[in-house]
């Protein structure tokens, strides 16, 4: 039997419910707010085809050739100028590029865990980091989090009870799932706390250019005097997902295991997708794609939180981000959030269950993430008023 050759990590896998969610979202009729990607409205298709002509006209050999697992130089080499304009890179860091943004959750729990480390996760968290760092043994403990991020009276309690933490895990811009921002403050505190336990920490900022209001807030890696963050960002979000194209900012010593990492896994990313990635950036305004972007989502996330404003039953709480692709529904306590996804998939609604986003101590089944990034506002606003009829039969 097959199942009998299947390892340990693995057997206990499941598929991403978020992309079976997805699938089946693919419906005719039914109204999507189960995706977690810009809208394909907003992928720059005109330019990347003329990129496409120039990289083939000129790097036609380059862009079909082997390279080197850090990350095609020029490319390498903007990013790293990028990063060192907000403090991000500084002296001491390497900068690699990867092959999306996951290959970072990877390649750090590659490098870090041992068979039975814990890793601490905001409560809720991105599923696809709890799923990757199940698969190298790792104990997953959940830290609370409010509309300021992740608890740091929570966090503390949590480095002096759970045995063997090896790296915290963040997400301080627009999170997913919550759409919350870490404050500051909380910034601070998370780097100090590191560095009084002496525990790396794993900062993921996919999001954080999709800022439509608010001031940005400095990232957490900006602290990192005792070089302990590792820090990761992606083009994803911001340009297309498709490409694959990502980057990871990390203390030199660790960074030489992960490109040993990178090369036991595929040598290294997509030549093509990274020269059309640098010719983009360099014949583009970069900048300007993002504002236009974020106009968009800003209307879209308007539109979406005065439909809640409209629809939803005042006992259920939901979280008002300043930016990102998602916001987070609470349902009352005693109410399940599987539960209502199986009745409002039938009102032709699909939501994200939010029971999966949360590590093995702190189930918790009343949260729903919603995306309002990829549905039209009319998708929107016809949405959740069917939600807030379906909400308001299933809470009596």
């Amino acid at each position: 039997m097959i199942s009998n050759s299947i390892s340990k990590h693995m057997a206990q896998m499941n598929p991403s419910l978020i992309r079976e969610i997805f699938k089946a979202a693919q419906k005719e009729n039914l109204i999507s707010f189960a995706a977690g990607s810009p809208s394909a409205e907003e992928f720059p298709v005109s330019e990347l085809s003329e990129a496409a002509e120039r990289v083939f006209s000129a790097q036609g050999t380059t862009a079909l050739s082997y390279g080197v697992t850090e990350g095609y130089q020029p490319l390498r080499q903007w990013i790293t100028d990028a990063l060192c304009r907000e403090q991000i890179c500084s002296e001491g860091d390497d900068v690699i590029v990867i092959s999306g943004g996951q290959q970072a959750l990877d390649f750090t729990a590659k490098c870090l865990i041992d068979e039975g480390d814990t890793v601490l996760v905001e409560a809720p968290t991105f599923l696809n980091a709890l799923n990757t760092f199940r698969t190298y043994g790792a104990r997953l403990a959940g830290v609370p989090m409010d509309e300021e991020g992740m608890d740091m009276d929570a966090l503390e309690q949590a480095l002096q009870k759970e045995p063997r933490v090896k790296f915290i895990y963040t997400i301080p811009n627009f999170q997913n799932p919550m759409g919350v921002t870490m404050s500051a403050a909380r910034r601070s505190q998370l780097y100090a706390l590191a560095e009084q336990y002496d525990v790396m920490i794993l900062e993921d900022d996919p999001y954080g250019k999709l800022r439509y209001s608010g001031e940005p807030v400095a990232a957490v890696k900006t602290l990192d005097q005792g070089k302990r963050v590792i820090y990761t960002s992606s083009f994803s979000k911001i340009i297309a997902p498709g490409i694959r194209v990502a980057y990871l900012c990390a203390p030199k010593e660790l960074m030489a295991k992960m490109v040993v990492a990178k090369q036991c896994v595929d040598v290294h990313t997509n030549m093509l997708s990274q020269l059309l990635v640098y010719d983009y950036l360099t014949h583009y305004d970069l900048e300007e794609h993002v504002r236009v972007c974020c106009e968009h989502y800003r209307e879209k996330r308007d539109a979406m939180l005065a439909a809640v404003e409209r629809a939803f039953p005042a006992e259920v709480s939901v979280t008002r981000p300043e930016g990102g692709l998602f916001l987070w529904v609470t349902l009352p306590e005693g109410y399940s959030g599987m539960e209502f996804y199986q009745h409002v998939v039938e009102a032709g609604v699909a939501p994200v269950p939010g029971a999966p986003f949360f590590a093995d101590n702190m189930p918790d089944d009343r949260g729903m993430r919603l995306n309002f990034s990829v549905p039209s506002i009319r998708q929107i606003e016809e949405g959740i008023a069917r939600m807030g009829g379906e909400l308001r039969k299933f809470i009596q």
